[in-house]
């Protein structure tokens, strides 16, 4: 019995000390749970203008600055930094088709222009960023490929808040 007590004990201590070179390890190597991203002093009261509020990418985008700490306003405020989406659009290419002359396989194409102004100072010029992925068609799983779609695109909209909070994060 104190044979496996002896075992035992520098097996804990060895696990013990793992926990914390693992912690130093992660945080040094720039290691961030997803989701938080930490924005710039300038950042903490936003004006979010966007051409349509209820848009996948605007929804998440909206959410994201909220979980990162930034205070939305609604209005003109001379003291926010105005956070513009000028163009937000998903668009559907053919990229190939069956002998029947029948479309099997598409091309999602998410894509959103943003820019950045404190007054009149330009902090991020107008970019466009750009996410696309390939899905297949199938006539005889119609419902199930409209929501594959769906899911497609609300992946796409989540992958572009990503790059634009790390883009707004760098300011």
């Amino acid at each position: 019995m104190n044979a496996l007590r002896t075992i035992a004990a520098p097996r804990r201590w060895v696990q013990r000390a793992m926990v914390p070179a693992l912690i130093v390890t992660l945080s040094s190597c720039g290691f961030q749970l997803q989701g938080r991203t930490v924005l710039p002093v300038t950042l903490v009261s936003a004006v979010l203008e966007v051409p349509d509020e209820q848009s996948d990418f605007a929804q998440g985008l909206r959410r994201a600055l909220a979980d990162s700490g930034a205070f939305l306003q609604r209005g003109v405020h001379p003291e926010a930094v105005i956070i513009r989406i000028h163009s937000d659009q998903v668009s559907e290419k053919v990229i190939s088709v069956s002998a029947g002359n029948i479309p099997r396989e598409y091309e999602l194409t998410y894509r959103v222009q943003i820019s950045v102004m404190q007054g009149e100072k330009e902090l991020l010029p107008a970019e466009e960023l750009t996410a696309s992925r390939e899905f297949s068609f199938d006539e005889r799983q119609v419902l199930a490929k409209q929501r594959e779609k769906e899911v497609l695109r609300a992946a796409l909209a989540q992958d572009l808040v990503g790059r634009v909070m790390r883009r707004l994060a760098s300011l």
